[in-house]
């Protein structure tokens, strides 16, 4: 696991405005591009490429605090955030097979602009996920992603060992390492529903038309005609 010290020389080199988990900890340093890694590390799905760390970091059984700094890519303000717990050891990377335990809805954030600037985010209080029976001493990992405009999605984790809430072996969290700054706002993350599942909407002529066309339709300004049994556009 990354020392405090280094991870705050990563912070302060983050120019391609990826994800660093700034507290618990750390799986490693994988803001790297090179010939191996053209467009970055962080895309490798489940941890930006870091395969799991036996030097763990200690964090409570009952749920606990996680500061990030999301960073930004340039031409992007805002972006959406999901935490994820993994159990397990099956993965080729030696952690979790599956990271699907999400332990927060998934919020957005929101910046002053579509520069890359740093900035940290602070939960305080994350929970575990709900109806999951975990115990002193279990291993498990925290995924951190971070979902772009344009869709693609950054991935970074944490491996920690459960402990009791006074476990001395807490670093310790305050006001330095967990934080809100001002420069970064939040935004909840919800669904209305235009169109029931299952269902299609009748047009004048007695067709049906599923609402995804009718929605390219309309945002994109093309209609569709099929030629030969086969879709076209106009």
């Amino acid at each position: 696991m990354l020392s405090s010290q280094l991870i705050a020389l990563a912070l302060a080199a983050v120019t391609s405005a990826h994800t660093v988990i700034s507290y618990p900890g750390w799986r490693g340093d994988n803001l790297v591009t090179n010939a191996s890694f053209p467009y970055g590390m962080q895309w490798m799905y489940p941890c930006g490429g870091i395969p799991l760390t036996h030097n763990r970091t200690y964090w409570p059984v009952t749920g606990g605090a996680i500061a990030l700094q999301p960073g930004w890519f340039q031409g992007h303000a805002t972006a959406q955030l999901f935490i994820n717990l993994g159990i397990g050891d099956e993965a080729p990377d030696g952690g979790p097979l599956n990271m699907s335990l999400p332990m927060v809805p998934q919020f957005g954030i929101l910046g002053p602009s579509k520069n890359p600037y740093p900035g940290t985010i602070c939960l305080p209080q994350v929970p575990m996920p709900a109806n999951l029976s975990l115990s002193v001493g279990q291993n498990v990992t925290i995924q951190v992603v971070e979902l772009a405009v344009h869709g693609a999605a950054l991935f970074s984790c944490v491996d920690v060992t459960l402990v009791e809430p006074n476990d001395p072996r807490l670093n310790e969290v305050n006001e330095t390492n967990c934080f809100n700054s001002t420069d970064i706002g939040f935004s909840d993350v919800y669904t209305i529903t235009t169109r029931a599942s299952g269902q299609a909407q009748a047009q004048g002529n007695g067709t049906v038309t599923s609402a995804a066309v009718r929605t390219l339709s309309q945002v994109a300004g093309w209609m569709p005609v099929v030629v030969g049994g086969l879709w076209a556009l106009l």
